[in-house]
């Protein structure tokens, strides 16, 4: 006759709180489970191979699972090592004692992957069970017991009959509630879609019968990750992506790393091929899936990938992990943080691959993928200088393609001590700017920045292999030779009276009007001071509630080779009452040229007019 027990004070206690508290997510007690079918399978094909007894192998290991909708009973059934009455009253009337880990801690077999470590997986089901009842043979017996409990008023322990050892553990499941459907842990569906995605690569067939009566094997069992190289076609690696993931197209780069040591792992990472339709929205959701000793605990781990890389998807599996009691959160993330490390080199070593080999290749990934890159790089205040440099690209004015910065570098010309760039808000503008013009005369190669972050990007680089950067666009170029510059002072102080004109007139919108060193054909152009150039304003001041509080130091710059600095000349001595005119008409169309907007399109258009008119009766 089975005998009623009690349950300690403390462990009524924990067992309240672990039903409560401490699983976030009722589906998990599933997984619990099977991951204890899992390690009694471990531990009994240990006593086998200790005991040199022949009858038993892995193969028989299966853990079975059924369901009963008319009594509510979700069962699962192991053909493990079992457990005597002493056992069953040791490992679950004691809450938390765990003799899994009792068994990890008395054999040292690095063939024995124990799961279970704290004794408090088995209760996770009380959250969807009013009763449960595990009915045990240990290995080596020929005597079964039976263990009940309501997990609120104790257990009783008595004897039972089973056919060969191992635990059948059978949950009476609770009533539905507005809030909770305990009902759908019986369908079949959810019972496959909870093992494909907590259980997968158990080890050991994971089966129930379908619909006419066969079994159904649910899990894959050896994950990809865990088969040799030689074992995988990239027909599988791709299949298996597209599965995972959810994408329709083969991945661009397939990454395995394998690592021993004080935290050993493995991990298969993959990079998209496209972008995915979401990626720059709250909607994604970036980071790896989270796998112990094939056991899945997290779908989205962020700290195993750096926000730079956040378009690779994959999966971590490491045995190494401190996972707290409900194996959902991590108790300290210094083995994650030596993970992501290994992760952040090798993702970085396989592009810089790709870029030396595969250039096309990477030049298609950057299109994808470049732009998270630069932002990572900024985010990160440059502290991500060492790990990404080398993968940035740009559009240049060399043969009008793609070009790394150790490219730009390699081939400077003697003497040149900066990068020159342009940047604009599209590329072809960014080509088309008059401030280029002499840097490229002279034989420099000018980098085109259009995106948004670029020249943010490039600040906070400072500088490539102590070369800095330099807009082109922004203060002295430095380019002219001892006579070219004697030149321009001579003209400026030839023009002081029309520059001076043209400034008063310009008061609030330009800092200065000086002679340009920079322009070659065009007539005029609108450059800034050091500090925030003018396209830096533009970007700044899209920003929300940014009320268009930056401003560039802007200054206007007139070409003395050109026709027009010698009608303005003219104009200033014939006709000084048009300064006005010419002066807002030379601001609206350097503004033009550089993509600002022009403040007053009707007064423009009107001076233009008048202008053109002017010009076609003399």
């Amino acid at each position: 006759m089975a005998k009623k027990r009690q349950f300690k004070t403390e462990s009524k206690q924990l067992l309240n709180l672990m039903i409560h508290s401490i699983y976030t997510n009722k589906e998990i007690f599933l997984r619990e489970l099977i991951s204890n079918a899992s390690d009694a399978s471990d531990k009994a094909y240990f006593k086998a191979m200790e005991e040199k007894d022949g009858t038993y192998s892995r193969s028989e290991a299966v853990i079975r699972i059924s369901a009963d909708k008319e009594t509510r009973v979700l069962t699962i059934a192991d053909h493990g090592i079992g457990m005597s009455e002493s056992e069953l009253e040791t490992n679950l009337g004691t809450i938390a004692k765990s003799g899994s880990k009792a068994f990890k801690d008395a054999v040292d077999d690095e063939e024995i992957d124990i799961i279970g470590q704290f004794g408090v997986g088995f209760y996770s089901a009380f959250m969807v069970s009013d009763k449960i009842e595990v009915i045990s043979r240990a290995y080596g017996s020929d005597e079964a017991f039976a263990f009940k409990s309501n997990g609120v008023d104790g257990y009783t322990l008595e004897s039972a009959e089973r056919a060969e050892f191992g635990t059948t553990i059978n949950c009476y499941l609770r009533e539905d509630s507005d809030d909770a459907d305990f009902s759908g842990f019986l369908e079949s569906y959810k019972i496959k879609e909870l093992v494909k995605t907590y259980s997968d690569y158990i080890r050991y067939p994971i089966v129930m019968s379908n619909s006419e009566g066969q079994d159904e094997v649910l899990n894959s069992m050896v994950p990809l990750w865990k088969r040799s190289k030689s074992e995988v076609t990239a027909e599988e690696l791709n299949q298996f992506y597209k599965d995972k993931f959810h994408d329709s197209e083969d991945p661009a780069r397939v990454i395995r790393l394998e690592v021993e040591g004080t935290t050993s792992f493995q991990a298969l990472l993959f990079i998209p091929s496209h972008v995915p339709f979401n990626f720059y929205t709250q909607q994604y959701e970036a980071g790896l899936q989270l796998y112990s000793r094939n056991v899945f605990i997290m779908e989205h781990n962020k700290s195993l990938i750096t926000d730079s890389f956040r378009f690779v998807q994959g999966i971590v599996d490491s045995p190494d992990l401190n996972l707290n009691i409900s194996r959902e959160i991590l108790q300290e993330d210094r083995q994650l943080q030596a993970i992501a490390s290994r992760i952040e080199k090798k993702i970085k070593s396989e592009l810089e691959v790709m870029l030396k080999n595969e250039r096309d290749s990477y030049e298609k990934f950057w299109a994808n993928f470049g732009l998270q890159i630069k932002f990572g790089l900024y985010s990160s205040y440059g502290m991500q200088k060492e790990l990404l440099q080398d993968l940035l690209m740009f559009n240049s004015s060399y043969q009008d393609k793609l070009v790394t910065l150790a490219e730009y570098a390699e081939r400077m010309e003697d003497g040149q001590d900066v990068i020159y760039f342009a940047s604009a808000d599209t590329l072809e503008k960014a080509k088309s700017l008059p401030q280029s013009e002499r840097v490229i005369a002279k034989g420099y190669e000018v980098l085109y920045l259009s995106d948004d972050v670029d020249e943010f990007v490039l600040q906070i680089l400072m500088n490539y292999k102590d070369k800095a950067f330099k807009s082109v666009n922004q203060g002295d170029l430095n380019l002219e030779s001892d006579e070219e510059k004697q030149e321009l002072e001579e003209k400026t102080t030839q023009s002081k009276d029309m520059l001076a004109s043209i400034k008063e007139k310009l008061t609030g919108k330009v800092d200065d009007v000086q002679l340009s060193s920079r322009l070659v054909s065009y007539p005029v152009c609108l450059t800034s001071k050091e500090g925030v150039s003018i396209e830096m304003e533009k970007v700044l001041n899209q920003m929300p509630d940014s009320q268009n509080q930056f401003k560039a130091s802007k200054v206007l710059e007139i070409n003395p080779n050109h026709p027009l600095y010698l009608a303005l000349n003219r104009v200033v001595e014939d006709h000084p009452e048009r300064m006005d005119d010419y002066a807002q008409l030379l601001y609206d169309q350097a503004c033009l040229i550089e993509g600002l907007p022009i403040e007053n399109p009707i007064e423009f258009s009107k001076r233009l007019s008048e202008v053109m008119v002017e010009a076609s009766q003399n």
